[in-house]
C-alpha cells in the first residue's frame, strides 16, 4: 500500500510536467504567431503610408470630386448623360467656331422659331376650338437665391484675400508659380480666342479625371518622380537665385 502512495504522485507531477510543456510550447507559439502577425500588420501599414498620392490625395477620386451627381457625370458612371453633354459641348463649338456662327444671330433665330411657333399654334387652337398654350411662369425660391448670393460673395471674397496674400509676396514659392500659371494663359490666350480655349478646358477637366481614376497608380508614381525632380532644380533656383534677393528691408518693415 506504501509503494502504491508513493507512485501516485510521482506519476502527477510526470504528468504536470507534461502539460506545462504542451501549454508552455502552446503559449510561445501563439505569442510567436501574435508577434508575426502584428509584424505583418505593421510592415502593410507602413507600406500603405509610403505610398505617394498626387496632391496629397487621401479619399477616393470620387470623393475628392465632391460625390453625388457631378461626380458621377465627371467620372462617367453613366455614359450616355456624359456622352451626350461632351457631345453638345463640341457641337457648340463646331456651331460658333467652325461654322463662325454668331450668338446674336443664334438668340435672334431662336426667338424668330420660338414666336412663328406660338403665334401658329395659338391661331390652329382657335379654329379647333381647344385653349390656347400655356406658357409658364418662372418661379425662383427666394432662400434658394439669397444661398447663392451668399456663397458667391463668399468665394468672391476668399478669391480677393488670396489674391491679396500672393501680392504681398509673403509666399514666394506661390507666388512664383501663380505668375508663371498666368503666363502660361496669356500665351494660350494669344494662340487661340475665348471659346476654343474654354472648350479646351471644359475636354481637359472632363476627361482627365476619368482617365486618372483607372490609372491612378501609374500616374501617381510618375507624379511621385515629377515632384522629386521639380524639387531638385527649385533648391537650385533658390540657392542661386532667390536667396541673393535682400529681404532686409522687408524685415525691418515687419518689425
Amino acid at each position: 500500500m506504501a509503494e502504491h502512495k508513493e507512485e501516485e504522485p510521482v506519476a502527477e507531477s510526470m504528468m504536470d510536467k507534461i502539460s506545462d510543456k504542451f501549454h508552455g510550447g502552446g503559449g510561445s507559439s501563439s505569442s510567436s504567431s501574435s508577434d508575426s502577425d502584428d509584424d505583418k500588420k505593421g510592415s502593410a501599414a507602413g507600406v500603405k503610408a509610403k505610398i505617394y498620392r498626387l496632391f496629397g490625395r487621401e479619399q477616393p477620386v470620387h470623393a475628392v470630386l465632391g460625390g453625388g451627381k457631378p461626380a458621377d457625370l465627371v467620372l462617367w458612371r453613366n455614359k450616355k448623360i456624359s456622352g451626350g453633354v461632351l457631345a453638345g459641348a463640341t457641337a457648340i463649338w463646331l456651331l460658333f467656331e467652325v461654322m463662325e456662327y454668331h450668338l446674336l444671330t443664334l438668340v435672334g433665330h431662336c426667338l424668330i422659331l420660338s414666336l412663328a411657333t406660338l403665334f401658329l399654334w395659338s391661331n390652329v387652337c382657335i379654329f379647333i376650338h381647344k385653349s390656347p398654350p400655356n406658357i409658364p411662369e418662372v418661379k425662383i425660391p427666394e432662400d434658394l437665391t439669397v444661398n447663392i448670393a451668399l456663397s458667391l460673395r463668399h468665394e468672391i471674397n476668399r478669391g480677393l484675400f488670396t489674391l491679396r496674400e500672393i501680392g504681398h509676396g509673403r509666399d514666394l514659392k506661390k507666388f512664383l508659380i501663380v505668375i508663371g500659371g498666368l503666363w502660361v494663359l496669356s500665351v494660350l490666350g494669344s494662340c487661340c480666342n475665348f471659346l476654343t480655349l474654354s472648350y479646351i478646358v471644359f475636354v481637359v477637366l472632363y476627361t482627365v479625371p476619368v482617365l486618372y481614376e483607372k490609372y491612378d497608380d501609374k500616374v501617381d508614381a510618375f507624379g511621385e518622380k515629377a515632384m522629386i525632380e521639380l524639387k531638385k532644380y527649385y533648391a537650385i533656383f533658390e540657392e542661386k537665385v532667390l536667396s541673393k534677393i535682400p529681404k532686409g528691408a522687408l524685415k525691418n518693415k515687419k518689425h
